[in-house]
């Protein structure tokens, strides 16, 4: 089930992603208070790599390793980033394998709903800063928040800059899914 969440996440983010202007790239306002839009955009395409890596090796690679790219081919390369992501995770032994993090050693099976967490809410992010629907694939929001829910502590909560998560909020009565998701990763709705 992990690595068929992780495929619907990139799918989704992919989505938006593909729908980004290259106008849109020199926006500066994103949930991501010290990001930019192309900031963002970055962060997702180049986590796809990073992801890849880490599931096939056990430990981060190297800044060499990221494909360069632009805004006439950001989508290529994210979705060559997603499938070797997907294809490191569902390979034999991925998730048993201890993944040496830069913020401690943590087994596939839990870095898997790391990378899952992340791409759909940075994606949620993207549809905000421009202008798209943040209603995202709601079977897929409704899935991951259950999973990430009890895996997510406090202790990893805290202002922009100092804690990897921000503080959850309150996602307004009615709020999509995806919405819901943001809000519990520290978004304002």
């Amino acid at each position: 089930m992990s690595v068929e969440l992780l495929a619907k996440c990139f799918a989704s983010t992919r989505g938006v992603l593909a729908n980004v202007t290259p106008e849109q790239l020199q926006g500066t306002e994103t949930p991501c208070a010290s990001w930019s839009v192309q900031e963002l955009v970055d962060h997702i395409v180049n986590g796809t790599t990073w992801f890849a890596a880490i599931a096939e090796s056990g430990t981060p690679p190297g800044e060499d390793v990221f494909p360069p790219f632009t805004a006439d081919n950001v989508v290529e390369v994210f979705d060559a980033g997603s499938a070797r992501a997907v294809k490191a995770f569902a390979a034999d032994g991925a998730l048993e394998r201890i993944m040496h993090l830069p913020f401690g050693d943590l087994p596939g099976a839990a870095f898997v709903y790391i990378a899952c967490g992340d791409t759909f809410t940075h994606g949620w992010d993207l549809a905000k800063a421009t202008g798209q629907s943040t209603d995202l694939d709601p079977e897929t929001a409704a899935q991951l928040l259950e999973i990430v829910s009890p895996m997510l502590p406090d202790a990893l909560r805290g202002e922009e800059g100092h804690a990897p998560f921000g503080p959850r909020q309150e996602a307004p009565a009615g709020a999509t899914a995806a919405d819901k998701v943001a809000a519990f990763m520290g978004r304002r709705i």
